[in-house]
């Protein structure tokens, strides 16, 4: 069976479950899915994309306006994948969805008149990384690693956050990948802010770089540290609790269904050291996430 019958297969069997006649996605990651990994945004930081698509127990099809329909089609190949396509004037209300739903009981991922909230469902669906998703992501992770190695060689004390996170944002663009998000601290922010936003502020000399690329609606996160000159003790005391936490978490066979136990209760061999930040205390550990797209 290949990825797409699969997936065509769980949401028809959704529909089975909760007794309906057609599911409706409209979710930038919902559509990421269901397609492979065709891309449905035109604003990066929309979370519904400009196509729907519409499962029915016998047919699917893809509802758009005839300025998304060629690039549906011709790059991302979607008619291959037998999406039927209903195209609707770019300058009229669509009457297209209506049509097709019609009477009956209909799920959506989105707000959609009458129709039940599946948009949990469907998220959990999207967690469950089919063979070719995990070669994509790794593809992926492989990408990012690469980005985030070229921006950190190339930063110099004396550069702005603004510049270190235009040269981070432009190593990950050149190799195909979205950074959707691109975080840059200096010196004291690092310790300062959990989020950093690029400020104006110059690097003298240590700098933390974050990074989350997508591509193919998959995400992978990033985050790297360099120092210049010698390590105070502080920065790397801090460093090795934290790579003894990853550490313990790497080695872990069962490490996912353990999570929730991990997170509460440490095991024994984890360290349990926090450090203050913003007048709270936190250990930084990784938490192992397989993110896909903003929701």
């Amino acid at each position: 069976m290949t990825e797409f019958s699969l997936k065509l297969t769980s949401m028809r069997d959704l529909l089975e479950q909760h007794k309906l006649k057609s599911l409706l996605l409209q979710r930038v990651s919902s559509f990421a899915w269901a397609t492979c990994g065709a891309a449905s945004y035109v604003n990066t930081a929309s979370t519904f994309g400009t196509a729907t698509l519409l499962v029915t127990r016998n047919h699917h099809y893809l509802i758009t306006n005839n300025i998304e329909a060629p690039r549906y089609e011709k790059e991302e190949k979607l008619s291959y994948q037998g999406w039927q396509f209903e195209v609707d004037p770019w300058y009229a209300p669509s009457k297209t969805l209506g049509r097709l739903v019609g009477k009956g009981k209909v799920g959506a991922d989105f707000d959609y008149p009458g129709a039940l909230d599946l948009s949990a469902e469907v998220s959990q669906m999207r967690t469950l990384l089919t063979a070719e998703e995990n070669v994509r992501f790794r593809v992926l992770g492989r990408l990012c690693a690469e980005a985030m190695d070229g921006a950190i060689r190339a930063i110099q004390p004396g550069q702005t956050e603004h510049q270190i996170a235009a040269r981070l944002g432009s190593e990950v663009q050149n190799r195909g990948v979205q950074p959707i998000v691109n975080l840059i601290a200096t010196d004291e922010r690092i310790f300062n802010y959990r989020h950093p936003l690029p400020t104006y502020k110059t690097l003298d000399r240590y700098a933390m770089l974050v990074i989350c690329g997508r591509r193919w609606g998959l995400i992978a996160s990033l985050t790297r540290l360099i120092h210049f000159g010698p390590i105070p003790e502080d920065v790397r005391r801090k460093a090795e609790a934290l790579a003894r936490i990853d550490a313990t978490f790497i080695n872990a066979p069962d490490l996912a269904p353990r999570w929730a136990r991990y997170s509460k209760e440490p095991c024994k061999p984890m360290p349990t050291q926090a450090f203050q930040m913003n007048g709270n205390f936190t250990t930084r550990a990784a938490q192992p996430r397989m993110n896909r797209v903003n929701i």
